[in-house]
């Protein structure tokens, strides 16, 4: 099946089950505290909370127009799955935002989503591309942005299953960078490449 079709399967479950939900209020802000405290039991290894869950009305409330400032977990998580693999299989997105929750708290990376997705934009040497390439960080195509944030509902809400098998880096098929020689290739998808390093220290 192609990617764009995967996609737009997920696309079309998504929109179904927020019209079920229509009458669920979406608070943005309530999503933004949840996802607070689902980041933090994410860099302690904790268990999601039940009461903390994100619902998907919650999540896709957060940040409607794909332009809002990158200070929230939630938007954060999207808008790397977003620009990191809009228009891969929903795997590609999936496992975008695993490496994300991976690196939360663990030894080497910062304790948030944010910071770890702007993580070495000090020294321009940004972990993900898209933070500092000096381009407009806002969203262009809904229907990807609307995907990537379900998928960030649920990485947050530790409802994900890590395809990665806890892959701290990963990189696009089509370039072979020499980081990658050092490390342990742990899983594919149709578009990533994922490693950690031995030991699984950060580097």
């Amino acid at each position: 099946m192609r990617p764009t079709a995967i996609a737009g399967g997920l696309l079309i479950l998504l929109c179904g089950g927020l019209a079920m939900a229509a009458g669920e209020r979406a608070d943005p802000e309530v999503a933004e505290d949840k996802a607070q405290v689902l980041e933090q039991k994410a860099a302690q290894q904790q268990p999601a909370p039940r009461s903390e869950t994100i619902t998907p009305p919650e999540a896709q409330a957060v940040d409607p127009a794909g332009a809002a400032p990158l200070d929230d977990a939630i938007t954060c998580l999207a808008r790397s799955i977003y620009w990191e693999a809009k228009g891969g299989a929903a795997a590609d997105m999936e496992a975008v935002a695993s490496v994300v929750l991976n690196r939360v708290g663990h030894e080497g990376f910062p304790d948030t989503v944010c910071a770890v997705v702007k993580q070495g934009s000090e020294q321009r040497a940004c972990q993900f591309s898209w933070w500092c390439d000096g381009r407009p960080d806002q969203v262009k195509e809904d229907e990807p942005y609307i995907v990537a944030k379900e998928i960030a509902r649920k990485a947050l809400n530790q409802q994900l299953r890590d395809r990665t098998h806890g892959a701290l880096y990963f990189h696009d098929r089509r370039v072979s960078p020499d980081w990658a020689r050092q490390y342990r290739k742990t899983a594919e998808t149709r578009k990533f490449l994922f490693y950690k390093p031995p030991g699984d220290s950060a580097r």
